[in-house]
């Protein structure tokens, strides 16, 4: 299991890590499908990063309606590539929580991708529910969108931290990412 530090360096201070930048971050997904999480540099660009895990949409809605939320994904190490940015990285260990929980898979965005974050542009954050047009039984779209803190450790190691907009208790989602 990976081992993160609790404290100390990287807290939050005035609402923003020391040494992050801010970007947007959307949970989104069907309640009884696996979670998406887009990056974008603002809620209008492009998305710069899709993940698809492995974690049904409606457990870590319900994880997160609980308290922190933690997400490791993990890669493994490789010596012939040494320029590859660690979320250019196809696949990783997935653990919520400390708890393996499958497998993190980026992704390039989909139509249906596109069309959340166009119907999200607006929002800058917030949570609810999408209207949805296909009706394919799949429930709810649900959605959380967040500015996020992104802090690079090093070439093997980046944290996005989910901002609570109050800027009590620091980040309620950290999303680590790391090569080992």
């Amino acid at each position: 299991m990976c081992k993160f530090p609790g404290g100390g360096g990287t807290r939050v201070h005035e609402n923003h890590v020391h040494g992050g930048t801010r970007v947007t971050g959307t949970l989104f997904g069907y309640r009884k499908t696996r979670v998406n999480i887009a990056i974008q540099e603002t809620p209008r660009s492009l998305p710069i990063l899709v993940l698809e895990l492995a974690i049904p949409t409606a457990k870590l809605l319900q994880d997160l309606g609980v308290g922190l939320v933690r997400i490791a994904l993990e890669c493994e190490k490789r010596p012939s590539e040494r320029t590859t940015k660690i979320v250019d990285e196809p696949i990783w260990a997935l653990y919520c929580n400390g708890k393996k929980s499958g497998y993190g898979v980026k992704r390039q965005p989909t139509e249906e991708d596109l069309v959340v974050m166009q119907m999200l542009h607006a929002v800058s954050m917030g949570a609810g529910v999408l209207p949805v047009t296909g009706g394919g039984g799949e429930g709810d779209l649900t959605y959380m969108r967040a500015h996020f803190e992104r802090v690079i450790g090093s070439r093997d190691s980046e944290t996005y931290y989910m901002m609570n907009p109050d800027g009590n208790s620091g980040p309620e989602l950290s999303i680590f990412f790391v090569r080992v």
